[in-house]
């Protein structure tokens, strides 16, 4: 679960220290604490990182680059893993020039070596760094494009790879569909970075998601979300073969739907 308590939104101001503390860290203790899930910080400032891991976090989701070092240090003192993502833009900062990068994916490939030196200079062990390549982050939807089709070449740098595709802006150039409606192109992009060997995806539609998985593990011959290849005793509840429509206290009319329905798995 990943938690933020500042929007990436260009245009808007950077929320003070300890506002950003005030929203995260109950969410964080309730997340981390009560649910028992693993929860990261979306913050680049090391005070954020700080309270948070305090208050459960286990990884520190840096969306500047890691512009400031000293999130870094933090990481080291605490054992907190870290999510190094390339960007060239400030926080909140819309840069988008489509002559920026000749090759994009070298590119992302040489600031992500950078900034695995840089900290692990300061004390991060290589086994507590994660690597986004930032879909969207300094980067017009062509150059998104263009970088997800070779982001295999960041296996080179030995580190897992996290995909945030959800909803992005490149799905929506593509079908021209605002970011609720884009399901459909952010299951396309999953099924991509599965392929290319993504260990980790940033997702807004996690039941939707899943379900895509088990089914595409299960048509491949993989295991899937139930743990198992398919067997032969594999079956569906009678309960789930048809959509509910109506029941008894929906009034005069639930009779003469039921029958409807009746009629209509007659015909199956």
């Amino acid at each position: 679960m990943d938690v933020g308590g500042e929007s990436a939104s260009t245009g808007r101001p950077p929320v003070a220290v300890q506002e950003e503390i005030d929203r995260v860290v109950p969410l964080i203790e309730l997340v981390a604490g009560e649910l028992g899930a693993i929860v990261s910080v979306d913050t680049y400032k090391p005070g954020v990182a700080r309270a948070a891991i305090a208050a459960g976090a286990r990884i520190v989701n840096d969306v500047s680059g890691l512009r400031d070092p000293r999130v870094a240090e933090v990481c080291a003192q605490t054992g907190a893993a870290l999510v190094l993502m390339h960007t060239r833009a400030a926080p909140r900062e819309r840069l988008q020039d489509p002559d920026l990068y000749g090759d994009v994916a070298g590119e992302v490939l040489g600031f992500l070596r950078e900034r695995i030196e840089l900290a692990v200079s300061l004390g991060v062990h290589p086994e507590q760094l994660i690597l986004d390549p930032g879909p969207d982050f300094a980067k017009t939807p062509a150059q998104t494009i263009r970088l997800l089709a070779e982001v295999a070449r960041l296996h080179e740098l030995r580190r897992p790879l996290l995909l945030a595709i959800s909803r992005k802006d490149f799905i929506g150039a593509l079908t021209r569909r605002a970011p609720r409606e884009r399901l459909p192109g952010t299951l396309a992009a999953l099924a991509h970075g599965v392929e290319q060997g993504a260990h980790i995806f940033r997702l807004h539609d996690v039941a939707a998601a899943a379900d895509f998985l088990a089914v595409r593990a299960a048509l491949a011959g993989e295991r899937c979300a139930i743990g198992q290849r398919p067997s032969r005793d594999l079956a569906l509840p009678e309960a789930m073969r048809y959509d509910r429509i109506a029941s008894d206290s929906q009034g005069p009319d639930a009779a003469a739907v039921r029958a409807r329905e009746r009629t209509r798995r007659g015909r199956r």
